[in-house]
């Protein structure tokens, strides 16, 4: 049975005990957890499989959450698999968890389920004042693999979603933001029928999240994604935001990573911080 998020350990010790060395490499790493240190206490460790990306910001973001978004509020949130289907014949190909190969009805109606669940456990979480019982809640959520997964599944549906809105603004001539020109730059998705076949259908089972498609997922949930990005202390990319011109009532979560593929998240921030 594995931990999808480890209980918190003080920032330094964790450090200590992973980079040892005197190795170039080493020591940039103790020093990028220096910085952080400066600013968080502790760190808990994500579980690394393909979903590490998504599992670290929704772990922030329903950590933190005080209320649900306007997006998940709209009347039309859990109409979306189905209005997009009408509308997109492509998406039927749309790579359900372990179950290749579903009918369309039953495509719509299962994206459907994982869009009610993320919306009923971001309420719930969210409505809960107590800030030990909110973590409790958190730990519990991610604890329960059914149910954890589903909700990736719907992030994943929300970044199509997103794709989509900002492939056509842009062929109507309306102001996108830059990260969107070069996600359909590349060769393998030049459009959002390439961006799910290419991409999206492969999060989580063989590969994980592009610093293009952080952009992407930072916007799908109208949050900013700030990260630590260590092994780049430094220089002006150690801390990246996803987008890097955010709207200004955006939530902010915080993740670490070394390496751009694998994030685990700092929490407790330090008291003179948080003043």
């Amino acid at each position: 049975y594995k931990l999808s998020v480890s209980p918190e350990v003080d920032i330094m010790e964790y450090c200590r005990k992973e980079w040892r060395g005197n190795t170039p490499v080493a020591k940039t790493m103790r020093k990028g957890y220096e910085a952080v240190a400066q600013k968080f206490a502790s760190i808990r460790r994500i579980r690394g499989d393909n979903y590490c990306a998504f599992r670290a910001t929704l772990f922030q973001a329903l950590s933190q959450a005080t209320q649900l978004p306007s997006w998940l509020q709209s009347e039309d949130f859990t109409m979306l698999p189905e209005n997009l289907l009408n509308k997109y014949d492509w998406i039927k190909q749309w790579q359900l968890k372990q179950k290749p190969g579903n009918k369309m009805g039953e495509i719509s109606d299962e994206i459907k389920e994982y869009l009610i669940l993320l919306r009923k456990k971001w309420k719930n979480i969210s409505e809960i004042k107590d800030p030990f019982e909110k973590q409790e809640a958190c730990d519990k959520l991610f604890k329960n693999e059914e149910e954890e997964y589903s909700l990736y599944e719907a992030l994943k549906f929300l970044m199509l979603n997103t794709a989509i809105e900002l492939y056509n603004d842009d062929k109507n001539g309306k102001r996108v933001p830059v990260f969107s020109w070069l996600l359909f730059a590349r060769d393998t998705s030049s459009n959002p029928c390439q961006l799910m076949h290419n991409h999206l259908n492969h999060i989580g089972h063989s590969g994980g999240l592009e610093q293009v498609e952080m952009f992407l997922l930072a916007y799908a949930l109208q949050y900013s994604i700030q990260v630590y990005r260590l092994y780049k202390y430094n220089t002006d990319e150690f801390i990246t935001l996803y987008p890097n011109d955010p709207e200004e009532d955006w939530p902010v979560v915080t993740l670490i990573t070394e390496d751009d593929r694998h994030y685990n998240i700092p929490v407790r921030m330090c008291q003179e911080t948080m003043l």
